[in-house]
């Protein structure tokens, strides 16, 4: 009597793709909220791109930021950004540039007016000029540092996947990077180099959460045959879906750390990173594999292609 064979069985906890239609109209109305605001308010550039001055200052004791800010715009330096740099007594200010403003009135005034300020005796460490030829030049490269990340990624993704997994991979990371853009240019939070640094690090997490999926949809392809696409998409995404969500849950545990403790020097940073891993873990699961799916994969596009002439050399 022939033994039977056991099937292998998927379960399915959540029915992940069955919301891929409202997904994808949340990603649209998204990214078209971010394009407009992009458009309308622009983002906040910092010192890093616009040019300016940044001047370093120690204190004997423990600095009130707030005293100095109102200190700074009472004596003319309205759009002065002033944080902690590196403890308490060091003080960090960056301005923006202005007509007849130069490094020894800077340092002059800057000196009058932080000691007029009642938190003790200052001491001006640095100050250093940044010019806004050297901002736009940081600008464009950074723009041109996202664009060269996002063209090896295509290729990456095409030589170790398949054409169309590519695509998909690219739509979730253009779809991170303009959301995220869109968030700094509603909230015009200070967009600087670190800022720049946090997207470049979100679109690497996003593509680590991507392949890890689109490595079980493949190997999912193959194995299971008697079942549709998106009930393959389906069973993929819920076996790497808690992986998934304990991944981004320990980052985010580590971000908001940063953003509580880590001080005003690293706030947009760490802000640009919360917001990137949170809609990266989305994009991961459904922007990426509805992309995928739209563009029609089957089981035959993770066939290995059979090469002419195979046949004959099985021929004893």
């Amino acid at each position: 009597m022939a033994k039977s064979k056991t099937q292998k069985t998927y379960n399915v906890r959540f029915d992940v793709m069955g919301l891929r239609n409202a997904a994808a109209i949340l990603s649209v109305v998204l990214i078209l909220i971010s394009i407009a605001a992009l458009i309308t308010r622009g983002l906040n550039f910092g010192i890093d791109f616009t040019g300016g001055y940044i001047v370093e200052a120690g204190f004997e004791q423990p600095a009130e930021l707030p005293v100095l800010r109102e200190a700074l715009a009472a004596g003319g330096f309205e759009d002065a950004i002033v944080q902690h740099f590196g403890t308490t007594t060091e003080v960090l200010v960056r301005l923006v540039p202005a007509e007849g403003l130069t490094g020894a009135t800077v340092n002059t005034d800057v000196d009058r007016i932080l000691s007029a300020a009642g938190q003790g005796d200052v001491s001006m460490r640095r100050v250093e000029f940044v010019g806004p030829q050297v901002g736009e030049e940081l600008r464009e490269q950074g723009g041109l540092a996202v664009l060269i990340a996002l063209f090896f990624i295509v290729i990456y993704i095409w030589l170790r996947f398949e054409k169309k997994f590519s695509v998909g991979a690219v739509a979730a990371l253009v779809h991170d990077v303009l959301i995220t853009l869109g968030f700094f240019a509603i909230t015009q939070i200070n967009f600087d180099l670190s800022v720049l640094a946090a997207i470049l690090a979100v679109i690497g997490y996003s593509l680590n959460d991507t392949i890890v999926v689109f490595d079980r949809i493949r190997e999912n392809f193959v194995e299971i045959r008697k079942k549709a696409p998106i009930e393959v998409m389906n069973i993929s995404i819920n076996q790497t879906l808690s992986r998934t969500i304990i991944t981004s849950l320990t980052t985010l545990l580590v971000l908001l750390a940063l953003f509580l403790l880590g001080g005003e020097s690293i706030r947009s940073f760490a802000v640009a990173l919360i917001i990137g891993v949170i809609v990266g873990t989305y994009s991961s699961i459904y922007v990426a594999s509805n992309a995928v799916l739209t563009l029609g994969l089957t089981r035959e596009d993770m066939l290995p292609v059979e090469k002419e002439g195979t046949e004959l050399d099985d021929i004893p």
